[in-house]
């Protein structure tokens, strides 16, 4: 994962110069947190990265994100964990900006790979917008996520490292588009 880490931190720079591949920052560590789980098993059973805003807290911003397990790999990105600040933000640029949004999540080669966006929802529109809004579909979201799984034994084929990279490079415009109002210093209406 550090080899994968650190190639990727050459590659980033040609497609999403904003993220950050560090091997100390982008590997998660390898012990689970048991305090609150039944399951007291030290280790957790994948390996992972993820590549965020080199600007920002590692998990307050749209990134990019890897995780090899025994019986998969997973391969995807978007915005997990949003502060509620960063997901206001979020929904204001949505409904603001539309139709480059729809652009980015309604593209053939998106659509193919990764299908439609994933992410806990809202069963109503958010206090502040307008219910018939044409971006309500969007605003119930509270995280943005998309990804694709695939097979264990693709880890370890010839092709791996650039199709992960064709796939991040498919993702990189809508990581863009969550991260330009959640890193800006003032945000404006």
């Amino acid at each position: 994962m550090e080899t994968f880490v650190d190639r990727m931190a050459n590659d980033l720079n040609d497609f999403a110069p904003d993220l950050n591949a560090n091997p100390k920052r982008s590997i998660y560590r390898i012990y689970r947190d048991t305090r609150f789980s039944a399951n007291k098993t030290p280790y957790k059973t994948h390996v992972a990265a993820i590549f965020p805003h080199r600007d920002l807290p590692k998990h307050e911003s749209g990134g990019l994100y890897l995780h090899v397990a025994h019986d998969h790999v997973f391969v995807g990105g978007g915005l997990y964990r949003p502060t509620p600040q960063h997901l206001y933000r979020l929904r204001v640029h949505i409904a603001s900006h539309l139709n480059d949004f729809k652009e980015i999540v309604g593209h053939p080669h998106f659509k193919k790979q990764f299908g439609e966006l994933r992410g806990e929802r809202l069963k109503r529109v958010p206090r502040g917008f307008d219910s018939r809004h044409p971006a309500a579909v969007y605003l119930k979201y509270k995280q943005l996520l998309a990804g694709i799984e695939r097979p264990a034994d693709f880890a370890t084929t010839p092709r791996f490292y650039s199709s992960v990279l064709r796939l991040f490079k498919t993702l990189a415009p809508l990581i863009h588009f969550i991260n330009k109002p959640i890193a800006v210093k003032s945000f404006q209406l």
